[in-house]
């Protein structure tokens, strides 16, 4: 009886209306998460305005990358007069940190019933927010309600950063480029911090400090090549020393 009827509430579990799901994801867009990364639209949209750009650019710009790293590099590099092409190769670079957040939340993606324009749709929200949430809710998710649910994550960031940007633009003549710069920081913060908490093991924590001294150290040394130097050295480091901390840990403990 308890087998069935656990079955039961399982069933009706998968069975929640997509629309339900949806909103549900959205609603992240109004909590601490989405609130910064709206401060940090605006900062973007300030930033844009001082540079040149027209508020439709500024917006599309953040609908088309919605990636605030590469943004900012094309902005730059826009302001200083490069080419095009310039501009496209320093946004890729910046773009290759994306490729291991992609590889991590796509496993909790790979609903049957999903179709392929969802996933695609979901991948292009794969951001530091929208990612860092979906990594941290999927997974606690029944594998049907997984997709409908990210969609709504990422759709809610990404609306949030559009009228950011839109605000930021507006109220360009009130913030200080000092200002605005400070508020594109906010996002980065908080995903260093929710790193921290979310850090359980010691190969977590040694790879969060690893990277925070290797990452000024190849930057110096290889721009351009900094984040994927630091991510797959530091990360292959803090994977062996961590696991050699936790197997002297057990030995200790025999």
């Amino acid at each position: 009886m308890n087998n069935d009827s656990a079955r039961e509430d399982d069933e009706s579990e998968t069975q929640v209306p997509p629309g339900r799901l949806f909103l549900r994801g959205m609603r992240l867009a109004f909590s601490t998460p989405g609130l910064i990364l709206l401060a940090s639209s605006a900062g973007f949209g300030a930033l844009a305005k001082d540079a040149g750009m027209t508020m439709f650019g500024s917006v599309f710009m953040m609908a088309v990358l919605f990636a605030l790293p590469a943004q900012v590099v094309l902005l730059d590099t826009m302001a200083r007069g490069g080419s095009l092409i310039a501009g496209a190769i320093a946004v890729g670079f910046t773009g290759i940190r994306l490729l291991p957040m992609s590889l991590t939340i796509m496993p909790w993606l790979k609903d049957p019933h999903s179709r392929d324009w969802q996933r695609l749709i979901a991948v292009h929200y794969v951001a530091i927010t929208a990612w860092l949430e979906g990594i941290k809710l999927l997974p606690n998710l029944p594998e049907r309600q997984r997709v409908t649910t990210f969609l709504g994550i990422g759709t809610g960031m990404w609306v949030t950063t559009l009228i950011g940007s839109a605000f930021g633009f507006a109220a360009a003549a009130a913030v200080p480029p000092m200002i605005a710069a400070t508020l594109l920081f906010l996002t980065p913060i908080y995903f260093i911090l929710s790193l921290l908490a979310a850090a359980r093991q010691a190969m977590d924590h040694l790879a969060i400090v690893i990277g925070a001294v290797m990452g000024p150290i190849f930057y110096l040394f290889f721009p351009g090549a900094d984040l994927v130097l630091t991510g797959v050295i530091g990360g292959t480091l803090a994977y062996f020393a961590g696991r050699k901390i936790e197997a002297i840990g057990k030995e200790d403990d025999e």
